[in-house]
């Protein structure tokens, strides 16, 4: 398989959904850039720019899902971005497996129109020392099923201080401010894009760089 990377801001709105959850299973999509993808590649690098979060208690609903995927395949479509992969993070501490994650049908569909996707697995065990190393799990569908996949840690992220800007955002509570379909289906008013998000984590980026600056 081809290298996973992934923008900062995409991890990190992982690891918020999961924070914001942890006593529930949390599950998203993730996406790349249409420009850099070719049509119909199954092994080609991957660039996950950005994730949407999409539920934390409505995994089994079919209608919920289908206009979910619906809304994002559409806003992605006008910023020339595709679905590319999904992620996912199980109820109980000890489950970091594929076959315990939530909505595995929505992955399966995902695999079908994009064959270059990738599942992201939340490792729970990992979530609470995330500072060390990253708190994922990559899986690439081959033979009928996911199948576990190492990952590059040199190519994985492109800013190397993601681990510390996100342990920045949890240590400010950040993660209640992140908003995921089924809170958009609660209040439609509420942003499933998440911008404000993008904005308190360019002010971390920042904080970050600073610190890094003065050691």
């Amino acid at each position: 398989m081809g290298d996973v990377s992934l923008e900062t801001k995409a991890y990190a709105k992982i690891i918020l959904h999961a924070a914001k959850y942890r006593h529930c299973a949390v599950n998203g999509v993730l996406l790349a850039d249409a420009s850099k993808i070719r049509d119909g590649a199954k092994n080609q690098d991957l660039d996950i720019i950005d994730t949407i979060p999409l539920f934390h208690h409505s995994h089994y609903v079919s209608p919920m899902a289908e206009i979910a995927l619906t809304q994002i395949e559409t806003a992605a479509q006008a910023e020339n971005r595709v679905i590319a992969g999904y992620y996912a993070g199980c109820e109980n501490f000890k489950d970091n497996t594929v076959e315990a994650c939530p909505g595995q049908k929505i992955a399966e569909k995902i695999v079908e129109y994009f064959p270059s996707a990738v599942f992201i697995v939340i490792d729970n065990k990992k979530f609470v020392q995330h500072l060390d190393t990253p708190a994922i799990k990559l899986y690439k569908y081959s033979d009928g099923k996911w199948k576990q996949r190492d990952i590059n840690m040199k190519t994985l992220f492109h800013d190397p201080d993601v681990l510390k800007t996100v342990s920045y955002l949890l240590q400010w509570g950040v993660e209640k401010d992140l908003i995921d379909f089924d809170n958009y289906l609660d209040d439609i008013t509420q942003d499933w894009t998440n911008r404000g998000i993008e904005k308190v984590l360019a002010m971390s980026t920042k904080h970050t760089n600073k610190l890094d600056a003065k050691d």
